[in-house]
């Protein structure tokens, strides 16, 4: 724990950083435009497609048998505005990853770890395959927990949850690309995995907090790269150590 809310405080620090600065921004506000966007295209699509598919299942039978099938129109709208909120906070980390990784990378390296040496066990191929399998667990995970939140309880718990997983799972690979060997990588995930999901579940929270969301997609890269890189020195220090 100690070593996640000190990632968490350095990569805070870092924001007042001018390269930093130069990028905070955009993830968030380019995701929220892209589908902005989106929505005022498909709008219209999209709600009659839920609807199409809300009035042909039994539930929406059942609301119309018993009048209240009004009820289904606000109901897809919503059901659009749900499934808005986890696209727009994939586009934001996939923009993180894709634009501001590097530069972040760059500078946490630069500063905090001039000496740690590059051994390039991560390729773009790899960065590639990563990201789709971890989107795609997401996706998979939001669906089939889905029907979970019209418990009340699981409406809270699960996003943040889901979206640690996403965290993690994005941010570690492309912040250990440049440093970690292979071998280190998969070693670091063996030895620290439980404080990178602690990290992603800690920023998952502030993904939705208005305003402060939309610096979280770069804070959550910088802490990433801290705590990694941070693990990454300690495994090659104690693997000295033995030897």
């Amino acid at each position: 724990m100690p070593q996640v809310l000190s990632a968490l405080g350095r990569a805070l620090r870092d924001l007042r950083e001018p390269r930093i600065l130069a990028i905070v921004l955009l993830p968030m506000l380019g995701a929220l435009a892209i589908w902005a966007t989106l929505s005022w295209v498909f709008w219209d699509g999209w709600t009659a497609w839920l609807n199409g598919l809300a009035t042909g299942t039994a539930a929406g039978r059942w609301l119309e048998d018993f009048g209240a099938g009004w009820l289904i129109g606000p109901l897809t709208t919503l059901g659009v505005m749900v499934l808005l909120a986890p696209a727009t906070l994939i586009t934001a980390i996939v923009i993180t990853e894709v634009i501001a990784l590097p530069v972040i990378v760059s500078f946490v390296g630069e500063h905090c770890y001039p000496r740690l040496e590059k051994r390039h066990g991560g390729t773009i191929a790899g960065s590639i395959i990563n990201s789709i399998v971890g989107v795609l667990m997401f996706c998979a995970l939001w669906l089939v927990t889905l029907p979970l939140w019209l418990t009340g309880v699981a409406a809270f718990v699960l996003p943040p949850l889901l979206s640690a997983y996403l965290n993690q799972r994005l941010f570690r690979y492309d912040a250990l690309a440049d440093h970690a060997s292979r071998e280190e990588y998969r070693a670091l995930l063996a030895a620290a995995g439980g404080r990178l999901f602690v990290l992603g579940l800690l920023l998952a929270v502030f993904y939705y907090v208005p305003l402060v969301n939309l610096l979280v997609p770069v804070v959550s890269g910088l802490a990433f790269t801290h705590l990694c890189l941070g693990e990454l020195e300690r495994l090659r220090s104690n693997t000295r150590g033995k030897t």
